[in-house]
């Protein structure tokens, strides 16, 4: 592994009832989080590849360790997402090159498909504060019902040298969804939109 891990956090969030009514199956969300030291805290460098490699590679790792939290095979999986909060020394830059050149690829190959592009989400932030990971349908865009988010945080993350890097994954939509669009059940996934 080319980035130095300190910490991995693996939340699994199970929602029972929704507007007071029982959710069945329960809607679970899963996310696998990964507190890495950034190379570049403090400082302008011009090449970020390092940053990619390890984006690679926790793509495969969180994605695996969110999946194995929802107990699903990866085919099953139906949303994903995700997002990095980069300590205050770092740039919004290195989230976005852990996040965006190759975290995808080793994700996709876990879920078996992948059509649709990834939510993402970055921000700067401290230790303890909380961030949203996007999800929507992960081979259609256009399933309204897989609209969502995910919020997370870790007490002690990111310090101002970290980035904590997130995946999460998804066995269903949004409870009890009414707001129209494509239907799960009509995903194509052929070109990410239906």
């Amino acid at each position: 592994m080319s980035a130095r891990i300190r910490k991995i956090v693996t939340i699994l969030e199970e929602t029972l009832i929704e507007e007071g009514r029982p959710v069945s199956p329960p809607v679970r969300r899963a996310a696998a989080i990964a507190v890495i030291e950034n190379p570049f805290a403090g400082r302008y460098v011009e090449d970020l590849s390092e940053l990619f490699a390890a984006g690679e590679e926790l793509g495969g790792l969180l994605g695996e360790r969110a999946r194995a939290a929802l107990d699903i095979p990866g085919p099953s999986v139906e949303s994903f997402g995700k997002a990095a909060a980069v300590g205050a020394d770092g740039g919004l830059e290195h989230a976005a090159a852990l996040l965006h050149p190759k975290l995808g690829a080793p994700l996709r190959a876990l879920l078996g498909k992948g059509a649709a592009l990834i939510p993402s989400a970055k921000k700067r932030a401290g230790p303890g504060a909380t961030f949203d990971i996007p999800l929507g349908h992960k081979d259609a865009a256009r399933v309204r019902s897989h609209f969502d988010g995910m919020e997370v945080s870790i007490g002690d993350a990111p310090r101002a040298d970290e980035i904590a890097v997130a995946v999460a994954l998804t066995d269903s939509g949004r409870p009890h969804p009414r707001v129209g669009g494509l239907r799960k059940a009509d995903v194509k996934g052929e070109d990410g939109l239906v």
